[in-house]
């Protein structure tokens, strides 16, 4: 019908802890409807049914559909993919690279097939090698192949300073690049409370204690809960991102992006500044580091280079 409004399709690949809270924040959102992937039968379809009984307590009007056929797919507008093995206590996100490089090439061929068109947001670990992989896989243009990271590294960050200077942390402005491991860099020359740096307000021996927190926050999680990892912030931040490209904000995130050049980096997805709109990721934002962020960029970069190597 001409005319018609068509409502957006956000298609999840992957039933897990993270895929089943980011269905509730795409319906709490009012983002589209929903299509639940997974290879594991029965799950998909619980969740979604689980979900569907949700929906009238809150007044949510989207549809959610549990499938075991990628083909459902469809005509997504977006594609977030956490699909893969979680990490367990003792595990690097590094260990996992084979066992779920082998999982993101059938789901990018799964993607290219049935949803061309849509923007892939990238969570499954290691971070940066699997978002390579997907775009090189998929073939789709860099802009619209993009990793979950930065958001996240950066929500710990403000998470642990705004606990540290006991304010709000919507007063926490800051910056995590580089690779989503051991290895990322928390850029405290742009990080502020309330446009104050918070090299003013917190001393370096605290900030440093608190800087290496963040780089392991991921494991504190994974050692607390035993079996698996964190859901609930990493599905929150790439809903963050979903937002920002269905709505065209063009919101200032840190992001996984493919590096053309910028900050003396090239062919290879690392954690950096980003515009993200409805083109996807519209800008790479290159800020001035400090020499030693600069250095800490680079070692990231080639932490990133040999897991790609192993690919």
């Amino acid at each position: 019908m001409a005319g018609e409004i068509r409502r957006r399709k956000i298609a999840l690949i992957g039933a897990g802890q993270i895929g089943g809270t980011l269905a509730l924040l795409c319906g709490q959102r009012n983002l589209g409807d929903v299509v639940l992937f997974d290879v594991v039968e029965g799950m998909p379809q619980g969740k979604a049914l689980d979900l569907s009984h949700l929906a009238p307590v809150f007044g949510l009007d989207f549809k959610i559909q549990g499938t075991n056929n990628i083909a459902d797919i469809a005509g997504a507008d977006v594609c977030v993919v956490t699909s893969g093995l979680p990490r367990k206590p003792g595990m690097s996100r590094d260990d996992l690279v084979k066992t779920n490089a082998e999982i993101i090439r059938n789901v990018a061929k799964g993607i290219k097939e049935h949803a061309p068109n849509a923007l892939v947001i990238v969570i499954t670990n290691p971070l940066d090698a699997m978002v390579y992989l997907m775009q090189k896989e998929t073939g789709f243009p860099a802009n619209r192949v993009v990793g979950m990271a930065g958001v996240l590294d950066t929500a710990r960050y403000q998470a642990f300073l705004a606990e540290e200077l006991n304010v709000s942390v919507s007063s926490v402005s800051a910056f995590v690049l580089g690779g989503h491991g051991d290895d990322m860099v928390p850029v405290r020359s742009y990080t502020t409370c309330n446009g104050i740096p918070v090299a003013n307000l917190i001393k370096t021996e605290r900030l440093d204690a608190i800087e290496k927190r963040v780089r392991g926050a991921g494991g504190e999680v994974v050692a607390l809960l035993k079996t698996g990892s964190a859901f609930y912030s990493p599905a929150a931040s790439a809903i963050q991102m979903v937002e920002a490209y269905l709505h065209d904000q063009r919101r200032v995130l840190a992001a996984a992006a493919k590096m053309n050049g910028e900050y003396g980096l090239k062919d290879i997805y690392i954690g950096v500044p980003v515009i993200m709109g409805k083109g996807g990721v519209e800008k790479i934002v290159e800020i001035e580091l400090t020499a030693a962020e600069k250095t800490a960029l680079h070692e990231s970069a080639e932490r990133v280079k040999q897991l790609l190597a192993i690919l």
